[in-house]
């Protein structure tokens, strides 16, 4: 799935074209990496967002039900 739908999907980011925008400025990093929105989110991947009001880090979860796929995230702590 690609970044910018996965963040849309998610609602860690509520407009995808938003998201666009986000990744291709390099505010929000796929595995410590600037990539473009076109991007594949794999499960278990980090996506680290570097913008004022929301420096949070995600770990992906794409799970295949009904032959589609489904988004979702867990917040990564820093412990």
């Amino acid at each position: 799935m690609r970044i910018d739908l996965f963040l849309k999907k998610t609602l860690i980011i509520k407009r995808r074209v938003v998201a666009n925008e986000l990744v291709a400025n390099g505010k929000i990093l796929l595995n410590n990496k600037i990539v473009k929105p076109s991007a594949e989110v794999k499960s278990g991947d980090v996506i680290k967002i570097n913008i004022p009001t929301k420096e949070r880090e995600y770990i992906a979860i794409i799970t295949i039900k009904k032959d589609k796929e489904v988004a979702s995230f867990k917040e990564r702590n820093e412990d």
